[in-house]
């Protein structure tokens, strides 16, 4: 399988494609069922979170997003 993709659709969820797992909070894994490429919501609106369930077209969710370059991580403090 390929690298994980993630894109930002505007005005809606996070496309991910690829060779990926999601984990809940506690590690367990999702069983996505054999799907390579699912949504996941942005707005907050979806019933099915962390899936997307089209909640963004009827909550009137807007968000367009541009690629950028991100400042490099702050430095890590030794303990």
């Amino acid at each position: 399988m390929s690298q994980a993709v993630i894109i930002c659709a505007n005005n809606g969820p996070l496309r991910v494609s690829g060779d990926f797992v999601i984990q809940d909070a506690q590690g367990n894994v999702f069983d996505l069922s054999g799907r390579e490429m699912i949504s996941l919501c942005r707005c907050g609106g979806s019933a099915n979170k962390p899936f997307c369930d089209g909640a963004h077209n009827r909550n009137g969710f807007c968000s367009e997003v541009q690629a950028r370059k991100l400042p490099p991580p702050p430095p890590k403090v030794a303990l």
